[in-house]
């Protein structure tokens, strides 16, 4: 299907183009990728490359982006099975909803650390409590054992570590912590990740909805063919 002929079906059916969209796998697939992305990036970049520590809020968000991954596969194995669909749906939303509120803590976390307000530096923790009571820094440190603290996410370059020239640049320009443009401290990391789940988010919700009015109106279609059809015997 050409761009212009779905922008067109979009156009004149908004509800029912949506629906369609998530019939295939290339949104499902983009939604794991990007969340896959994001955990590696935050972990073989930022953490094993650029010495910048995670947080406990910071474990608690690649987890959020791993549920989200894990449902984008799941329904991207059929996207046209229900079943699927929900189990993605499920672990999507959930994902994405938990990685705003995890990020809006640690943005607040972030703002205290950085102000005068020594008592809004709480809900940080060496020792996390995932959901379910999973124990994932135990099975899996490198990934989910917080190292540093909320609120400050600088490079801290072991003694002895040799930096290549890119290594040294890097660390130099982030030395300040994680913004996006660190020389103005515009939006540090927890900001971006809050935007980042909450456009997943808001579109996971609006192609939830699509998806029950498309079948709903499908219902409605079949029960009403039906009831003309019996009516046209009867006649």
């Amino acid at each position: 299907m050409k761009l212009s002929e779905m922008i067109g079906n979009f156009r004149s059916d908004p509800v029912g183009s949506i629906s369609q969209w998530q019939d295939k796998r290339f949104l499902w697939i983009f939604m794991a990728a990007l969340s896959l992305f994001m955990v590696i990036l935050a972990h073989s970049v930022f953490q094993v490359w650029l010495y910048m520590r995670p947080c406990e809020q910071c474990v608690y968000i690649r987890l959020a982006f791993f549920a989200m991954a894990f449902g984008g596969i799941v329904a991207a194995i059929k996207p046209s099975n229900p079943a699927l669909k929900i189990v993605g749906y499920l672990f999507a939303i959930w994902g994405s909803f938990k990685g705003v509120l995890y990020s809006i803590k640690l943005d607040k976390i972030h703002h205290a650390a950085h102000s005068e307000d020594i008592f809004g530096v709480q809900g940080c923790s060496p020792e996390p409590t995932f959901p379910f009571h999973l124990p994932l820094d135990k099975w899996s440190p490198e990934w989910f054992k917080p190292t540093g603290d909320c609120g400050y996410d600088n490079p801290i370059i072991p003694d002895g570590a040799q930096l290549s020239s890119l290594q040294k640049a890097i660390t130099d320009f982030y030395s300040e912590g994680w913004y996006l443009w660190p020389p103005a401290h515009f939006m540090n990391m927890a900001q971006c990740t809050v935007i980042t789940f909450g456009v997943i988010l808001l579109f996971l919700l609006v192609a939830a909805v699509c998806w029950i009015v498309t079948l709903v109106r499908k219902r409605q279609s079949a029960a009403h063919e039906e009831t003309s059809g019996y009516t046209g015997k009867l006649a």
